[in-house]
């Protein structure tokens, strides 16, 4: 039997008691399409190569415009994912100085 651990807080996961949630994430680069009207066909090859062009590292383009991962959440983590996907600060305050 595969035993599973939930990759927020690395509670093992109880399989016969618990729900085990996978979440996978899907992150891709977008690109922007010609505003122009005059070109109504974007050049995507030469948007392409300006964004590898960009890149300090070329070896790294391929995680630069695609990223897949997956996740194991139990419960817990699950609830606190969809209440705050994108895991916002809350209550965090600025502090300035009194000039």
């Amino acid at each position: 039997m595969m035993h599973f651990s939930c990759d927020a807080c690395g509670k093992r996961s109880d399989q016969q008691h618990e729900t085990r949630y996978v979440v996978r994430l899907e992150v891709h680069a977008s690109v922007d399409e010609s505003e122009d009207p005059a070109d109504p066909e974007p050049d995507h090859l030469e948007q392409i190569e300006d964004l590898r062009e960009s890149l300090d590292d070329p070896a790294t383009i391929e995680d630069e415009l695609y990223k897949q991962v997956r996740y194991d959440l139990c419960p817990v983590c699950r609830d606190r994912l969809l209440a705050d996907p994108m895991a916002r600060l809350k209550g965090v305050k600025l502090g300035f100085s009194n000039n």
